[in-house]
């Protein structure tokens, strides 16, 4: 069992299969997993909850501070993320909260905060994955491996589709999609790697092809860390 200290962040757009990717990644790492996305997701469903103002920076932000939320890190058990102590792992998932998120994400005090958290979780493993929009440039800048891991257009709306059990609409997977990374990535850049970010496209690669693919990756950054 490996437990040397290890960073792992991996950035990327919507439907790209960065979450399952890291998991997996971080399953065969002996790694713990972070999913921000899915704290983004949290914090969204606790604000309309709340029946707090989307147009209103200010009360998003409040909101976002106060909310109580817990997301788990084992990627060998099932995700479980909690809102002020309600479990709402499945609902998070559900549209109304997909097409909500940019309101909180693109959000700059939400994201200070959320940051903020997410390298408390980061600091307390020795070990792990963390995937999101902007974790290999401001979450974990120092991370031993940083990955940007995209695809086309095509392959995300396929994927996204699929994930959801092809229950959604061509406009609905477009704006869970399409939309939502052009609202993101006006706060940050999850589209074109940053200096040091090794970029791996996923678009002609299957499932094993890119967990492989990244693991080679990361072992390829941590052996150029210790020369």
């Amino acid at each position: 069992m490996n437990t040397t200290a290890l960073v792992v962040a991996i950035d990327g757009p919507s439907g790209s299969g960065k979450s399952s990717v890291s998991r997996e990644a971080a399953r065969r790492l002996n790694a713990a997993y972070l999913d921000t996305g899915a704290m983004y997701r949290a914090v969204t469903l606790s604000c309309l909850n709340r029946g707090v103002d989307l147009e209103d920076k200010e009360a998003i932000a409040a909101a976002v501070a106060a909310a109580e939320i817990t997301i788990s890190t084992d990627p060998n058990e099932p995700q479980t993320v909690t809102a002020d102590g309600e479990d709402v792992t499945q609902r998070i998932r559900e549209p109304f909260v997909s097409e909500r998120v940019s309101a909180v994400s693109t959000t700059a005090a939400a994201r200070e905060n959320l940051v903020a958290r997410q390298r408390g979780i980061i600091a307390e493993h020795v070990r792990i994955v963390a995937e999101g929009r902007d974790i290999t440039t401001v979450v974990a800048p120092d991370a031993d491996a940083r990955i940007l891991l995209t695809a086309s257009e095509e392959a995300r709306l396929r994927r996204r589709g699929l994930q959801l059990g092809e229950s959604q609409t061509a406009e609905q997977l477009a704006a869970q999609v399409v939309v939502r990374d052009a609202k993101d990535s006006a706060l940050v850049n999850f589209t074109t790697a940053a200096d040091g970010v090794i970029t791996l496209d996923s678009s002609d690669l299957d499932f094993e092809q890119t967990v492989q693919a990244l693991l080679t990756l990361v072992e390829q950054a941590q052996a150029s860390r210790t020369r």
